[in-house]
């Protein structure tokens, strides 16, 4: 049973957002796609993140064929693996977006087979997923606040599914890559950095601006499919047949829930909440406590401040 019943969270809860612009990283496809069309058909204003131009555009026609052509959709090119693509996006957002409502930060890669560096040379997770968003999340934070909004961090289950701490010692994973340890780390850095910006909110009584961490559960996405191994990819091909797995609308239930219910809980994880959190009612469900660790927390937001070379105006 979750806070909002035996059915879970569901977007029927959603009341008028047509006042209401929200900026999502990764609509192309899969949970981004799901979330932004759902936004979209209650009347909200949604200005997408991708890294593809064309398939934007694609997704876009896609999206007035669905909803008709008066929706409220717009796109702006960023590649999250690239610092000066983030920031010329950015850019381009405060030239045109005159308020943020909430931030979906869900565009992910995952699962790398081989070990990659990005162009500011971090690994390829933890800089798109990760150090992406950070520097994402840091330049719109003055609109953000000016707006009263929200950052919604979409994680993953996986981030209890490798070492279970930051490996500052070895960050790019230069020994003992593995796909899925690279891909987990990201992914706790994620979760552990929303915590870690409640607690500076709270600090600096910015508590007009909220912060959520929440995951979609094993949704039917083409994640693995873009930046899988081929085993990856055969063995997710078979689970996406078992029940096992949602829908990826369902997968966008907790970033929606995140972006617009009332009195949530900020402190909480959220997602499904049936068979190991991968499938099931949305709601608050259990977090293990190193995604908590405040020592370990602190020390990555000091290095990625550092590492981006941004300070958050906290």
């Amino acid at each position: 049973m979750t806070q909002f019943g035996k059915d879970g969270w569901t977007p029927d809860r959603i009341k008028s957002v047509e006042d209401k612009t929200y900026i999502i990283t990764g609509t192309t496809s899969g949970t981004g796609f799901e979330a932004a069309k759902i936004l979209l058909s209650k009347g909200a204003k949604v200005v997408m993140l991708n890294r593809n131009f064309e398939k934007s555009k694609a997704t876009i026609g896609t999206l007035k064929e669905a909803l008709g052509k008066d929706i409220k959709v717009s796109h702006i090119q960023m590649d999250l693996s690239e610092q000066s693509s983030v920031k010329n996006a950015v850019k381009e957002i405060l030239n045109t977006v005159p308020k943020i409502d909430a931030l979906l930060c869900n565009a992910a890669i995952a699962q790398v087979p081989k070990r990659q560096l990005t162009v500011d040379g971090w690994e390829s997770q933890m800089g798109v997923n990760y150090f992406g968003h950070f520097t994402l999340q840091a330049l719109l934070f003055p609109l953000i606040e000016k707006s009263n909004g929200r950052i919604v961090t979409v994680g993953s289950m996986g981030y209890d599914m490798g070492i279970k701490t930051i490996k500052f010692d070895d960050l790019n994973w230069d020994t003992d890559y593995t796909p899925n340890n690279a891909y987990s780390q990201s992914k706790l850095a994620q979760i552990m950095s929303m915590y870690e910006l409640q607690d500076r909110l709270e600090k600096s009584g910015k508590t007009n601006v909220k912060a959520y961490a929440c995951h979609p559960g094993s949704s039917r996405t083409s994640l693995i499919a873009t930046s899988g191994s081929l085993m990856m990819r055969l063995i997710f091909g078979l689970m996406k047949l078992s029940p096992l797995t949602q829908p990826a609308e369902n997968g966008a239930y907790p970033q929606l829930m995140c972006a617009t219910e009332e009195n949530l809980d900020q402190k909480a994880f959220y997602g499904p909440t049936g068979r190991s959190n991968w499938v099931g009612p949305v709601g608050a469900h259990e977090i293990k406590p190193h995604a908590k660790d405040k020592k370990v927390s602190s020390k990555l937001w000091e290095l990625s401040e550092k590492e981006t070379a941004i300070s958050w105006n906290l």
